[in-house]
């Protein structure tokens, strides 16, 4: 049997041949400079970040991006850098083939806005602290009192319970901590404020108040109340 047959060397001299380009392909492709910035925000519908903020952002932690290689580009810590940014939840960054650094943002989402003296921030949905937009303002609860009064946690579920509800959200449009850590809430369209009492049984409170909400409205009683009491799990106490 022939070792060196035609075919074989053809067979070698083959994938040699693809090794070869398949190597210089790779070479040039990392080589390669970047020839722009392309930025994606997720929900554009609440613009708290623009695309251009994001495409300086990213500008201001890698001065040569543009001449930079896609060999000599840090994704990682580029990205990281970008997840430090206060109104930003999440990004991912890659480079195409033509050389184009691509960001898709994902903004945090607030659930509450908190109004002091010493200035305004938002809660955002994991109960941090979340800085406000000067291109967009969200539409939640505004949040007032003694905020170190309650947990972070206990307060940002309650505010979660109400952004995620139709009801609750187009309803609730203010939550003030007291001293004693009660939360005192208002109404969009009616004058009663709602006791809610200590940041316990959230989803009992709740499932209370809009059963007889949904019962009020119907009697045309709601005007008559001044207060909404729900600290009672098991009954809803109205003070006219």
């Amino acid at each position: 049997m022939k070792l060196f047959t035609w075919t074989n060397i053809r067979l070698v001299l083959m994938i040699m041949l693809v090794l070869f380009l398949f190597s210089f392909a790779s070479m040039r492709n990392e080589n390669r400079k970047i020839t722009k910035i392309d930025v994606k925000i997720i929900d554009e519908d609440t613009p708290f970040l623009l695309p251009t903020m994001v495409n300086k952002l990213l500008i201001e932690k890698n001065e040569h991006s543009k001449t930079i290689t896609k060999e000599g580009l840090d994704l990682k810590k580029l990205e990281k850098s970008v997840n430090n940014h206060d109104l930003i939840q999440k990004s991912e960054l890659f480079v195409s083939v033509d050389g184009v650094l691509k960001a898709v943002v994902k903004q945090k989402t607030p659930v509450g806005r908190v109004v002091q003296e010493t200035g305004s921030f938002y809660i955002d949905y994991e109960g941090n602290r979340m800085s406000l937009s000067e291109n967009y303002s969200a539409r939640v609860p505004l949040v007032s009192g003694k905020i170190d009064a309650v947990e972070n946690e206990k307060l940002s579920e309650v505010l979660k319970m109400i952004y995620e509800d139709d009801f609750l959200k187009k309803n609730i449009i203010g939550v003030q901590v007291v001293s004693s850590g009660n939360l005192i809430m208002q109404n969009r369209n009616y004058d009663y404020t709602i006791d809610f009492g200590k940041i316990i049984n959230i989803d009992r409170k709740f499932k209370n108040y809009k059963a007889f909400f949904q019962k009020a409205v119907l009697d045309s009683t709601l005007n008559n109340y001044k207060k909404i009491n729900l600290k009672f799990t098991q009954q809803v106490v109205c003070i006219k």
